[in-house]
């Protein structure tokens, strides 16, 4: 993948550039009242625009859980693990022996014990929970959504199966 390139927009917000594998330019201008515009570009003319759509930080946020594979996750990808510099977001399955089934986010102390972080948990009824609270449980077969540094994620793997990190 390319670079992303950032540019601040003072009384603005941000806007992010990024030229796709396929030579298409796309634009993601996230504005400080939550709002972000998506710009689509002619791959013949990067300057010419052939669409804009503007979402609110809600629809925002689902299309990121959709693009970043928490709401369906390809087959081919189920065991595949997505790296952002140093930080990793991982799927781990909750296996039937594990020791989180039953507890919660609470009950582990995940983020204080591992400094990992679950930001989703997608159940065997595919019952999906982006961005769980600390109430949320473990069942049987779950798959949990972990990210954090690598060590943090295996700590946290550790955690969810033996109730330790050690």
């Amino acid at each position: 993948m390319k670079q992303i390139k950032e540019t601040d927009l003072p009384g603005i917000g941000k806007k992010f550039q990024l030229m796709a594998r396929s030579g298409e330019k796309i634009v993601i201008v996230v504005h400080d009242d939550g709002r972000r515009e998506i710009y689509h570009f002619y791959r013949e003319d990067p300057d010419d625009s052939i669409s804009m759509v503007t979402l609110d930080d809600e629809e925002s946020r689902c299309i990121a859980a959709i693009l970043g594979g928490m709401t369906y996750r390809p087959k081919a990808l189920e065991t595949v693990d997505i790296a952002l510099g140093d930080m990793v977001i991982e799927w781990h399955k909750i296996e039937p022996d594990a020791y989180a089934i039953g507890k919660t986010i609470k009950d582990l102390c995940v983020r204080q014990v591992t400094g990992g972080t679950i930001i989703a948990i997608v159940d065997l009824d595919q019952n999906k929970t982006v961005n769980p609270g600390p109430e949320a449980s473990f069942r049987d077969g779950s798959t949990v959504v972990i990210i954090g540094d690598k060590n943090q994620v295996k700590a946290c793997k550790h955690l969810l199966l033996h109730g330790s990190i050690k």
